[in-house]
């Protein structure tokens, strides 16, 4: 399904993104693991967190949505999941199958997760080092889906520092921990969102944050608890604001606002990135949703300036890269962006996809090991006049959308259905902004 959009006058307009996806894949495995019913809110309904959704529907839980569009998921209990019919249809979601891994390696069950190409293709050994400690055994094919995980019973409780900066990792440590006696630690040296341990505590279980004296995170959570039910709010997911709030920013005349988005300070590096760029994101209507921060952004047509993106901010934004890539495109000097090698592992190789994407669409590019350095338009127009391959990516689908939107000839990106995944609604959410597909 190609798209290719253009902007044919300023954008304008109040809008609100899908809820977050983050905390809607956890909002449904511990609303799994709970007794009793849980009701979501503002959940995502999108491909990926449907496939968490199955998940726990194969594993005994009762998950679905009513008719006034609230999810209500009644739970199993820690301990309680049940061995799968079948295997787990993952789709695109890294997300899904790390963390539930994590859940199935402390259950005395056995599960195997198949995924589609591109998930296929995406390592699994970041989960397999520290599962396979708590005595969980991977099957399959190498560090690759489709993977076998059975679970220990019971598991032991492990203390694992991160290697590389992973909230899905340290989720998947915590999750497993859940079900295994005793305190299971992760410890970060690099803060990662911090979904998992807000909501672990909001359900009940026994978990603690303390900083070492080397400045790193130990977080540490007590086995074999019991999670109580809740009432969940979703807030607006920062990463699918991010589209919309680009779009604004690099098509002159447009001013928009982006209502109810989620502002955990682990979540807003694509607005610190910003600021480092020249532009100070207008925050409003603060508030709170589902005990995390929310506001409303407000974002004006304005120019950014070419700098170094701070490195150490890459864990707080790693899925915003590609879409700041193109705001980068269109500001005045040249943007450097560095340790990104995570950007490699993801739904595809997203530093070079992005990199000969962009160059294709005639903006002056150097892909470098671990990042990339973006040559500026200096507002004007990008070239364009380019098919950009989505990989099965859907925030390189949406990325070289809103990079056609000021460009002099038509982008087209080769296939928009990954766009699916993550946010249902970006193609009637940019027209209702006042964009129009070509």
């Amino acid at each position: 399904m190609p798209l290719s959009l253009v902007a044919e006058g300023p954008l304008s307009g109040r809008v609100r993104v899908p809820g977050d996806k983050s905390i809607s894949h956890r909002a449904l495995m511990l609303g799994a693991l709970a007794v009793g019913e849980t009701v979501i809110d503002g959940l995502l309904e999108g491909e990926d967190v449907h496939a968490t959704a199955a998940a726990m529907r194969a594993m005994g839980a009762h998950a679905e949505r009513d008719a006034g569009g609230r999810w209500r998921v009644h739970g199993v209990g820690v301990g309680g999941l049940l061995q799968p019919a079948g295997v787990l249809e993952m789709g695109n979601s890294g997300t899904s199958t790390r963390l539930l891994a994590g859940l199935v390696a402390s259950h005395a069950i056995r599960a195997t997760f198949v995924g589609d190409a591109s998930l296929s293709k995406r390592p699994m050994q970041r989960i397999i080092m520290p599962l396979s400690q708590m005595g969980a055994r991977f099957s399959g094919n190498g560090d690759r889906l489709p993977m076998t995980v059975e679970g220990a019973s019971p598991a032991l409780p492990i203390e694992y520092r991160l290697p590389v900066a992973s909230a899905q990792v340290k989720s998947a440590v915590l999750l497993a921990g859940l079900n295994a006696p005793g305190i299971t630690r992760v410890i970060e040296s690099v803060p990662t969102r911090d979904h998992s341990e807000w909501m672990l505590r909001g359900f009940g279980a026994d978990l603690t944050v303390e900083t070492l004296p080397d400045g790193a995170r130990l977080i540490s959570v007590h086995g074999e608890a019991e999670l109580k039910p809740q009432r969940i709010t979703v807030p607006g997911d920062i990463s699918s604001a991010a589209f919309p709030l680009v779009a604004a920013l690099v098509v002159p005349g447009s001013e928009i606002v982006i209502e109810n988005v989620g502002l955990n300070p682990t979540r807003t590096g694509i607005i610190d990135a910003l600021a480092m760029l020249g532009l100070e994101v207008a925050v409003e209507d603060r508030g709170e949703a589902g005990g995390e921060p929310v506001g409303a952004l407000r974002v004006r047509h304005a120019m950014l300036k070419g700098g170094e993106v701070d490195p150490t901010i890459a864990p707080l934004m790693i899925d915003e890269y590609p879409i700041l890539m193109v705001a980068a495109a269109f500001a005045d000097g040249t943007t450097v962006m560095r340790g990104l090698e995570e950007l490699r592992v993801k739904e595809s190789d997203r530093l070079a996809v992005m990199a000969a994407g962009l160059a294709a669409c005639g903006v002056p590019v150097e892909e470098l090991e671990d990042g990339i350095v973006i040559h500026g338009s200096g507002g004007n127009p990008v070239p364009g006049g380019a098919t950009a391959a989505s990989h099965l990516d859907h925030r390189i689908a949406m990325s070289f959308a809103v990079l056609g939107l000021n460009a002099k000839a038509p982008v087209v990106v080769d296939d928009a259905r990954p766009i699916a995944t993550s946010f249902p609604d970006f193609l009637p959410l940019m027209q209702r902004m006042g964009a129009a597909t070509r």
